[in-house]
């Protein structure tokens, strides 16, 4: 069984009681204070004034001044940005309503859902793993899911669809760099298979697993007799590859992926609100999801294509594709230790050239996207210039569904998280602005 994980240390109203501060309704003013008040508190990286770390502190001032714009033009709803380098937190910020209905403001300890940002989590156990020998890159999956062994692949031709077997195994390293050839069920190939398996787009987003009531492992299982859509190493298919990563290390550990994410990296990295369901005293720390309407933006419906299950849910599946919940200082402490090459307070999770080829290219012929490659569980930065993007060839990272973003750019040593609930271009939009903004800031 998995642990609520009540003993986590104080957030919200009592952090901020115990630091001499009004509550959690305060003025935009003080969120910034009260953001990096909570950082030290709660074991987080040590603060520095902007300029010590290489920024203009006028510069980086912009960022408040573009996000609290974006609020007060109805554009997003709320949003909690946070920026590191050199191992100190150089800007921690929330604007906006963390749930607009409520009347709760936007503050730096809001949980939000992470969707696929729950990928990078996954591929560091993933790793883990590897390195005390337990699992190899090369590794077939069907050595813990043997339904994999005999997987097919949708084709067409002049008769219709085509299933033909997979030409070798799929591998621990094609499930990382998401070309196994498995989709989420969209394609119309194979979508009817997938509904009908009760996987897929039509039974919500095919990434979302809050609300089943069967281990992850089962439904991956069944997964395996599903046909895919394309042979092993020959695209990149972004799909339910991390939700198989997960049962693996599920099956490898002995542990539920939530024991073993608690046991073996949030406890040791400290990340105290990083899990894959909130405990109901937490409720209200969980930012609600909005949608684009006719007025800009309006609150997401419960279920799986809104709000989620995520309190109330049964709390049975534990999917290392989406599932988790965190927070923008936790996050940046797992980013952190990327950094610092797997090592964080003193704590060592990986070897430093087990990041190292992690945050390789490993697919770059088949990653379509111009100046970026794609390694072990990361979008990379490849060419600046080609891609047309802020940041240091080496710059890696990724996004979830819900709007969240994040990026390390070790040359730079810098980390930088944003965090949203609003999965719609103006949410992508920010994103992108808040790049920008956070390099134009650095001077030195």
């Amino acid at each position: 069984m998995t642990s609520d994980r009540g003993d986590f240390a104080p957030t919200g109203d009592a952090a901020a009681m115990q630091l001499g501060l009004p509550g959690r309704r305060l003025p935009a003013g003080a969120l910034l204070l009260l953001g990096t008040l909570l950082s030290t508190s709660l074991h987080a990286q040590s603060t520095a004034s902007p300029a010590a770390l290489g920024f203009s502190a006028e510069r980086l001032g912009r960022l408040d001044r573009v996000m609290q714009e974006a609020v007060d033009s109805n554009r997003v709803p709320g949003v909690v940005t946070m920026v590191l380098r050199h191992g100190k937190v150089a800007h921690l910020g929330a604007w906006g309503w963390a749930d607009r209905e409520a009347g709760r403001k936007m503050t730096p300890d809001a949980i939000f859902r992470l969707a696929s940002q729950s990928k990078a989590i996954t591929s560091v156990a993933v790793m883990m793993l590897v390195e005390e020998g337990r699992l190899t890159l090369t590794d077939p999956v069907s050595k813990w899911l043997p339904s994999f062994k005999d997987a097919k692949v949708a084709t067409t031709s002049d008769t219709g669809r085509v299933l033909t077997p997979v030409k070798r195994a799929i591998t621990i390293r094609d499930l990382l760099t998401h070309t196994a050839g498995i989709s989420y069920g969209y394609d119309s190939l194979v979508r009817e298979d997938y509904v009908a398996a009760g996987l897929g787009p039509d039974v919500g987003p095919g990434w979302y697993f809050a609300d089943r009531t069967v281990p992850i492992c089962e439904d991956m299982d069944r997964l395996g007799t599903l046909p895919f859509v394309a042979q092993p190493g020959e695209r990149f298919i972004y799909g339910y590859n991390t939700d198989i990563l997960g049962c693996v290390v599920e099956r490898v550990s002995g542990l539920s992926l939530a024991d073993f994410f608690e046991q073996r990296i949030f406890r040791p990295l400290k990340m105290v609100d990083t899990r894959f369901y909130l405990p109901g005293d937490q409720r209200s720390r969980l930012t609600a999801v909005y949608q684009a309407s006719d007025t800009g933006m309006a609150r997401a419906p419960d279920g799986p294509t809104g709000q989620g299950e995520y309190v109330d849910g049964p709390r049975i599946s534990y999917a290392g594709g989406a599932g988790l919940l965190s927070t923008a200082r936790d996050y940046a402490r797992l980013l952190q230790m990327l950094l610092n090459g797997g090592t964080l307070d003193g704590v060592r999770l990986l070897g430093p050239r087990t990041v190292r080829l992690m945050v390789s290219g490993q697919i770059d012929s088949l990653y379509d996207a111009r100046g970026e490659g794609f390694g072990l569980g990361f979008e990379i930065l490849k060419d600046p210039g080609l891609a047309g993007q802020y940041g240091s060839v080496g710059r890696f990272g990724w996004g979830g569904a819900y709007g969240t973003n994040y990026w390390v750019d070790p040359s730079e040593e810098l980390v930088a998280v944003y965090m949203i609930q609003f999965p719609t271009p103006a949410g992508r939009d920010l994103a992108a602005r808040f790049r920008n903004l956070v390099y134009q800031a650095i001077v030195q």
